[in-house]
């Protein structure tokens, strides 16, 4: 080889390695996916799709579902991490989780970052109660951010389960300055009997509107909101639904509902003489395919998915300033399979939005739904 070829690649190769020593470690220290292998998963879990868990961003609980009569006392999960990331304790090791979660520490490639998350295995038992009922009495602000209201259930037994999302995190993407009481979605003390939901439609403010969105609908429903999701694709944002172990016959409840003054459509133009309108509404879909993939429904195929096998939407939510009953039956498109319904083989979607076009950022700032008492009337499957 020529000799001054021979130190132009040379002088090449030192600043190739160069570059490679100078990258900076990875700083980040997440949980990608979590999954469990056990001998016979049928004794552990209600679906197989049960034991593994895509963990986004926001969370830090880590919650498998398993049948109440599963030994826990020696379960060791894998967890897809951060590459280059650490773990403690290791990936795979056993432990006891019949005393309670379990501690986990990430920590990043380059040691300066770590994080916790608490794994968990909830031992469920399939209900034959006739009536679920959602008071919407369990709030605390969100663990992550610190910014805005969440709300969850509380079981008899002092049990926390995280089922309701709403697009709180969303409207903190464009307006971080503000405080719980100013998202679209929070608490308030005028309910029926304690506290209610109250649900508002937002101005989301110059980047809101920079990128098309210019409103922000409050909203709650079963499932989860992805917050990674929300600017690229704010439909697949919102997961609908949870799994649910009964056959729903009504949706019935309270509210109160005033529209805003003005509707506008996603360009912001002001449509005459049309009112914005609430949207109240539950489904009940199969929660796999028939291939047996696991399925969730979005906020573009919730009300349209030939998956539905039933579904209540209230037909008019009156303007009204009084708390105001509704019950809605629910209309079945398919017949309920009992041995699916006993294996959660079926997720319960149930909605609430100030908005009916909210999802396509139309509507009228100021709307404002109340709701409070909501049941699911279900028959007894004894």
């Amino acid at each position: 080889m020529h000799h001054r070829a021979m130190i132009s690649l040379m002088a090449g190769a030192c600043l190739l390695t160069a570059c490679f020593k100078d990258e900076p470690l990875n700083a980040e220290c997440d949980v990608l996916e979590a999954a469990v292998s056990v001998d016979r998963p049928d004794e552990v879990f209600f679906q197989p799709s049960d034991s593994l868990i895509r963990v986004y961003s926001e969370q830090s609980a880590i919650q498998f579902v398993v049948r109440r009569s599963a030994d826990l006392t020696r379960m060791a999960p894998r967890f897809k991490i951060t590459e280059g990331a650490t773990i403690e304790p290791a990936s795979g090791t056993v432990h006891d989780f019949s005393q309670g979660p379990v501690v986990y520490t990430v920590t990043s490639e380059d040691r300066q970052w770590t994080r916790q998350y608490q794994v968990a295995f909830l031992p469920t038992t399939v209900t034959v109660t006739d009536t679920v009922c959602y008071d919407f009495e369990h709030t605390r602000i969100d663990d992550n951010y610190k910014k805005f209201y969440v709300w969850y259930e509380q079981d008899a037994d002092g049990t926390v389960d995280d089922i309701w999302a709403t697009g709180n995190g969303g409207y903190f993407i464009a307006n971080q300055s503000k405080t719980a009481d100013q998202y679209p979605t929070v608490p308030d003390d005028d309910g029926l009997d304690g506290r209610c939901l109250k649900l508002m439609t937002l101005d989301t403010g110059p980047l809101g509107r920079s990128t098309g969105r210019p409103i922000a609908a409050g909203n709650m429903f079963l499932g989860k909101f992805i917050i990674d999701r929300a600017l690229r694709d704010a439909l697949h944002a919102t997961e609908m639904g949870i799994p649910f172990t009964h056959d729903p016959q009504k949706l019935t409840g309270y509210y109160r509902y005033q529209p805003g003054p003005e509707f506008k459509n996603k360009q912001q133009q002001v449509i005459e003489n049309r009112r914005d309108s609430a949207d109240i509404y539950a489904v009940l879909y199969r929660n796999h395919d028939d291939q047996g993939a696991p399925v969730v429904l979005y906020g573009d195929d919730v009300l349209s998915s030939p998956l539905i096998v039933s579904k209540a939407r209230i037909p008019e939510v009156k303007v009204t300033d009084e708390w105001t009953f509704f019950e809605i039956p629910f209309e079945h498109l398919s017949d309920v399979d009992e041995q699916l319904l006993q294996n959660r083989g079926y997720n319960l979607a149930l909605v609430f939005a100030a908005s009916i076009h909210g999802d396509t950022f139309e509507g009228a700032i100021g709307s404002t739904l109340y709701i409070d008492k909501v049941r699911i009337i279900c028959t007894h499957d004894e």
